[in-house]
């Protein structure tokens, strides 16, 4: 059980329950934030939509750049008491291989995720929605770290799995899905969307059956494994997933109205384990 990227901040909550954080640390791996090459603020205010079923978010990956995530985060997150996972996000090759470089070196790293949810600024693709900018992208990167590289795979195409197949194929070592799905909220006062951005991302329950359909297609498609998120919020939603396929399971949302969920989800998945194994 890992955390979903941008969905538990670690650092934060050892602020807030000291070291017993540590003591009950709720995931096998922690996932950090995305971090770009240089400091993003984000999106402007509204962010966050709460639907019946799910949260629309509009964060827009504020972060302090590779140099700050270096100097201020990295010292931290190191003390965590599971391997470490860092999510990285560029624009180009450039900015990916000058993350990849800057963290994939760092031995407090184990591995690293590429967001690929952003265009490429020369060919104006989406990396995550072309197999050919995911192919290119991976045979960049691969030679730059000995390190895992796991692709973080966007739902908001027709069918992930070209794109997942060429991943493996230019190197990556396992893919993610599904990211949230585009979503817009409107003001309910009138004014037209309540979003600063004007749109965000969903995610939560609502997802989970998209996520299951694509994980499943994915993963009959790969060799290499394949890490689950979508609406995960009990052990039975991850025992599904890792039916569906997945090797991993990711929590998300829910770790934003139970902080613990981790911890309570893994154990209610090794009852459900238990009882299917018996």
């Amino acid at each position: 059980m890992i955390n979903g990227s941008g969905t538990f901040d670690a650092i934060a909550a050892r602020r807030a329950f000291g070291d017993d954080l540590l003591r009950q640390f709720p995931f096998s791996a922690f996932i950090s934030k995305t971090i770009t090459p240089e400091p993003r603020p984000g999106n402007p205010p509204p962010r966050l939509w709460e639907t019946p079923s799910g949260l629309i978010n509009s964060i827009g990956l504020p972060n302090k750049g590779l140099d700050g995530f270096l100097a201020a985060d990295l010292p931290q997150l190191a003390e965590l008491p599971v391997p470490l996972i860092v999510s990285v996000m560029g624009t180009s090759h450039d900015e990916f291989a000058r993350l990849v470089e800057g963290v994939g070196g760092r031995e407090e790293v184990a591995a690293l995720e590429l967001n690929v949810s952003c265009p490429n600024v020369k060919s104006g693709l989406i990396v995550g929605e072309s197999p050919d900018e995911a192919r290119s992208l991976l045979l960049r990167l691969r030679p730059l770290t000995d390190k895992p590289l796991i692709v973080k795979l966007t739902p908001n195409v027709a069918d992930p799995v070209p794109i997942a197949v060429a991943a493996e194929d230019g190197g990556a070592d396992a893919v993610s899905l599904i990211n949230t799905l585009r979503a817009a909220a409107m003001d309910p006062g009138g004014g037209g969307p309540w979003l600063g951005a004007g749109t965000g991302g969903l995610s939560g329950p609502a997802v989970r059956a998209v996520a299951l359909a694509q994980i499943g297609a994915v993963a009959a498609a790969m060799s290499v494994p394949v890490v689950a998120m979508g609406g995960i919020a009990s052990g039975r939603d991850a025992a599904e997933m890792l039916s569906a396929g997945a090797t991993l399971v990711a929590v998300g949302t829910e770790s934003f109205r139970d902080p613990a969920a981790g911890n309570r989800i893994t154990a209610e998945l090794e009852q459900e384990l238990a009882q299917t194994s018996g």
